[in-house]
């Protein structure tokens, strides 16, 4: 009988640690701040944030198409998920699929002209929303500290990765 009590004392033990703490703190807050940015493209942009991912990937190089496998890649989707989303961007008149020049066996995704004005648009709605409830909540020390921080721990997992 005295096992039980002890494991559960130890189980909320462990479910109340600091380290368990913060770091729900920063999951919740990146997720709050998400969906701030997903609703607001979504109401001003008719796009959602996945989508404006995609645009930042488009954008980033002008005339330099993106294969949709890349595109997976970089956003942590499925080929399939990554196909069906380029289809609905691509109905909207967004986006087209090219054929690539290096490998005929590859098409290329490039944003269209109302593509760029859109994600031009959703780039300024963004910055609104990264401002308003990333930036503006701290003083400019603690924000310099915070974003050299996630910088510093971005690169010690791209030094780890597993893969």
């Amino acid at each position: 009988m005295n096992a039980a009590p002890r494991r559960d004392d130890q189980a909320a033990r462990a479910a109340g640690s600091g380290l368990v703490r913060d770091f729900g703190l920063l999951i919740k807050a990146a997720t709050l701040i998400e969906q701030r940015i997903d609703t607001a493209l979504r109401a001003e942009c008719g796009i959602s944030h996945t989508m404006f991912e995609v645009f930042i990937r488009l954008c980033r190089r002008p005339g330099e198409g993106v294969t949709q496998r890349r595109l997976a890649d970089d956003l942590t989707l499925t080929s399939g998920g990554v196909t069906r989303l380029i289809d609905r961007m691509e109905e909207a008149g967004l986006v087209r699929r090219v054929p690539s020049p290096e490998d005929r066996r590859s098409v290329l995704v490039e944003p269209t002209r109302q593509g760029r004005a859109v994600f031009l648009r959703a780039a300024a709605v963004h910055a609104d929303v990264v401002e308003r409830y990333f930036v503006a909540p701290l003083d400019r020390e603690d924000y310099t500290r915070l974003t050299a921080s996630l910088q510093g721990i971005h690169e010690a997992l791209r030094e780890t990765d597993p893969s």
